[in-house]
């Protein structure tokens, strides 16, 4: 009998949660709507003749909303989606039938992930900071990495570690935020990934106080190559693990015409690599 994927962890895969939690203020990017839970029915409001009762649920949220998969839908850049799709006429009808999140099947790949404040600034990459093809490619060397097709390339610049210090101190409006430069995505994409992620709200730099205005990374990945986009991951076990490769495993929600999905991307390294 072949042997089931519990069967292999079980004789020594370790398994990271890339994952955050789902939770009431939690840190997000302020043009999605918050996630919100509540139990419309609790213990007790329904007790059966035998005693039993059940609680349930109600939840909602934006689809970008925690850590989340980016659907080609998502953006589109002079009324043009990926392949040059018509973005106006493509969500007629209220949902993208073509390049919606349901399209996205599971995503079993090599990851690899790019620490860095490693070649750039010590733990934390500093606020604003707009990381380098230079940069990315100083990385790769130190790492000893390659990149290969159909990778998922998970970017991580320290920022993570605010996500428990609350919704200013992650978002960073103020101070802005550090992500991949227009140029740094291009290159990202000459790699052709079939998805990348980062460990803040938007995968490539934000400005001082300039919040979302300019998503140039987004146009280069999402609109012109064709490449998924995950955000809001928690990178710091396999960096403090020096886990740089890995089998990562990406399950979006089957969200038939959405734009995104909330994911718990997973990524499995055998204990003896």
């Amino acid at each position: 009998m072949s042997d089931t994927l519990l069967d292999v962890i079980d004789r020594g895969v370790t398994a990271y949660d890339l994952g955050r939690p789902l939770f009431q203020g939690m840190p997000q990017s302020p043009n999605h709507p918050p996630f919100w839970h509540t139990l419309p029915r609790r213990h007790g409001d329904m007790v059966r003749s035998d005693g039993g009762s059940a609680a349930n649920d109600m939840i909602s949220m934006g689809t970008h909303v925690g850590t989340h998969i980016d659907a080609l839908a998502h953006v589109s850049h002079e009324g043009k989606l990926h392949g040059g799709q018509d973005a106006r006429q493509a969500g007629v009808g209220g949902k993208f039938m073509e390049l919606g999140i349901h399209t996205v099947p599971p995503l079993v790949r090599r990851g690899v992930l790019l620490d860095m404040p490693l070649v750039v600034d010590g733990e934390q990459i500093p606020p604003g900071y707009e990381i380098t093809v230079s940069d990315l490619e100083a990385e790769v060397r130190r790492s000893g990495l390659d990149l290969r097709s159909e990778d998922v390339i998970l970017v991580r610049s320290g920022w993570g570690a605010r996500f428990d210090q609350g919704v200013d101190a992650y978002v960073g409006h103020q101070s802005g935020v550090p992500g991949v430069s227009e140029a740094g995505a291009q290159w990202l994409a000459e790699h052709s990934p079939v998805a990348v992620g980062a460990d803040t709200i938007a995968f490539e730099r934000l400005a001082p106080e300039g919040g979302h205005s300019l998503l140039p990374a987004h146009r280069v990945l999402l609109v012109e190559h064709g490449i998924y986009i995950m955000e809001a991951l928690n990178l710091e076990q396999l960096s403090r693990e020096q886990v740089y490769e890995f089998t990562i495993v990406i399950i979006p929600l089957n969200l038939v015409g959405a734009t995104g999905s909330p994911v718990r991307p997973i990524a499995l390294v055998s204990n003896g690599r």
